[in-house]
């Protein structure tokens, strides 16, 4: 570590590297938060900032396996682990457990019929030992609340039984992936308990 690194440490410059992991069920819209969360090239309150994340969001396809996203924020460097939600690649999931600092895990509002499933998925990612042990903070997004039929985030925490988790940091916030809404709030949030 050279004099300039100990010394940004020092005065706080330096910032903290953290790996998270993005969880839930396929077509939650995990890739499409990661890509808002990113920071674009142009300003996030431009008209051509709202023009560029739709028509990403547009072309985002199912992922098979995992990407890894790298950003930072103002006090984090964030490489993102965005894991496939698709049944068969779920037992991916826990070889990224014992490196990670967070989770954020996404829920598809909308989607009744698969909370049960997002359910179980949640409370076997708490029983494993990687997980079970930490501390570590966990966000969930209430996904595409601007469809008809979607669950208030208040629901879906009834849901899935989120006032039982006791020994982790956890907030749950109602999302709009394709617009960018309710994102900046969870990533306050985790950036605030990490």
């Amino acid at each position: 570590m050279g004099l300039l690194d100990k010394l940004s440490g020092w005065l706080g410059l330096k910032k903290k590297e953290v790996n998270v992991l993005c969880l839930g069920l396929d077509n939650s819209g995990k890739t499409t938060i990661i890509n808002q969360l990113k920071p674009p090239n142009v300003s996030p309150l431009s008209e051509e900032w709202k023009h560029v994340s739709q028509a990403q969001a547009q072309e985002i396809v199912p992922t098979i396996g995992f990407n890894i996203e790298k950003f930072k924020s103002s006090s984090l460097s964030f490489t993102v682990f965005d894991m496939s939600g698709q049944s068969r690649y779920r037992s991916l999931w826990e070889h990224y457990y014992k490196e990670s600092h967070a989770i954020i895990f996404v829920i598809d509002s909308s989607d009744k019929l698969r909370m049960v499933v997002a359910k179980e998925e949640l409370d076997t990612l708490f029983k494993h030992e990687d997980i079970r042990c930490k501390k570590m903070p966990v966000l969930f997004f209430a996904n595409k609340t601007d469809l008809k039929d979607a669950m208030s985030s208040v629901k879906v925490s009834q849901m899935l039984s989120l006032e039982n988790i006791r020994d982790k940091p956890w907030h749950i916030c109602a999302s709009n992936a394709i617009k960018g809404e309710g994102l900046q709030e969870g990533l306050d949030w985790l950036q605030g308990n990490m």
